[in-house]
């Protein structure tokens, strides 16, 4: 399929991410554009979404900073730069297990300046 690439759009923010080939992030694709409301839960911005998958093997119950995933729980596309208020020191962990659909290309830590409720758009980059 090669690269897919996504524009995460919030406020003045602007970010790209590459998207895996995970049957999640087909249905991820296949679905965009989409708008949502930020939620913030520690250092994780999530949103629900219009797609609906279970827990696919090889689903993380930790990540990596910069981790796109989805939550299959609350249908919600997950954004992460650094610990909830379930991690233990050192790790990054989900309120449960994740489908890991990609990875943020720039850094995400600027993720940290977005507010909650502000309005996040996640758009194909064709190309």
């Amino acid at each position: 399929m090669g690269d897919r690439q996504i524009q995460i759009s919030t406020g003045n923010l602007t970010l790209t991410a590459t998207l895996n080939e995970l049957e999640t992030a087909n249905q991820l694709w296949e679905s965009l554009p989409i708008t949502g409301r930020v939620q913030i839960w520690g250092d994780e911005i999530y949103f629900s979404i219009p797609v609906n998958v279970e827990e696919e093997l090889g689903s993380q119950e930790t990540v990596q900073a910069g981790t796109v995933a989805y939550w299959p729980p609350g249908s919600a596309l997950c954004l992460f730069w650094g610990p909830t208020p379930i991690s233990a020191p050192g790790e990054i962990r989900p309120a449960s297990a994740v489908n890991v659909v990609g990875i943020i290309d720039n850094d995400p830590n600027l993720l940290a300046e977005v507010p909650s409720q502000a309005e996040i758009i996640i758009e194909k980059i064709e190309g």
